[in-house]
């Protein structure tokens, strides 16, 4: 027997997000600083001692010079694949250190 309000799980849980504006940015900040290993791939990962995000910015510690340098090279193209893994535009700026 189904209920006359019935709403797919999902739904219920965008909009309980959106209600609680923070949640729904956190959880994408989370999901960018995932992003990062699941993006790049083992290769990459490493290489890579530390990613954390603090205002819209992608930090990430690498080990490696050369890969540091590569990486600055296609930093537009990884903001993006990174917001698109988030699924909201979060990352404004990425610092490779």
């Amino acid at each position: 027997m189904q209920k006359k309000n019935a709403q797919p799980i999902s739904e219920v849980l965008s909009d309980f997000l959106e209600s609680h504006g923070g949640l729904k940015t956190k959880l994408a900040e989370h999901r960018a600083v995932k992003g990062w290993h699941e993006l790049l791939g083992e290769g990459v990962a490493k290489y890579t001692r530390n990613v954390y995000f603090s205002r819209g910015v992608l930090y990430v510690n690498l080990s490696s010079s050369v890969l540091r340098a590569e990486l600055r090279m296609s930093k537009e193209k990884l903001i993006e694949r990174l917001n698109e893994h988030a699924g909201v535009p979060v990352i404004r700026d990425i610092v490779l250190r």
